[in-house]
């Protein structure tokens, strides 16, 4: 089973420090999730000028978190493709090419994305490919 995936938000700071996933199963969730994760800047006296995506009503959609790294940018841009085999969701990502020397700083990348609906998993794996 392969379909093509679409990510929702991506980005490469507030994650957990521990790869790991969660299903978001409705509107509540998703907002948690996004305010949980990401790193909002607020004017003294302003509410957050937050765009929440839409979630979408015949996809599974996905937090994930990448866990930590120690330099480079590992936010995910692209999903190649997602398959599950033997009750894990492959998720395949361009391969991560390091710039050489880089300034140490500690990320914690997440992304939600989606997946079909039908599909039935309890684990998920990233697959680098170039």
């Amino acid at each position: 089973m392969q379909t093509k995936a679409e990510i929702l938000v991506s980005e490469s700071q507030g994650g957990t420090g521990q790869a790991g996933f969660t299903i978001i199963k409705n509107e509540q969730d998703l907002r948690k999730a996004f305010q949980g994760n990401s790193t909002i800047i607020v004017e003294a006296g302003q509410e957050p000028a937050i765009n929440y995506p839409q979630l979408p009503k015949s996809k599974k959609v996905i937090l994930y978190n990448l866990g930590s790294f120690r330099s480079g940018d590992h936010r995910i841009t692209e999903i190649k493709n997602t398959y599950v085999k033997e009750n894990i969701l492959y998720v395949e990502v361009p391969q991560y090419v390091s710039g050489g020397m880089e300034i140490q700083v500690l990320s914690n990348p997440w992304m939600i994305f989606t997946v079909p609906s039908d599909y039935q998993f309890n684990s998920v794996e990233l697959k680098y490919s170039k």
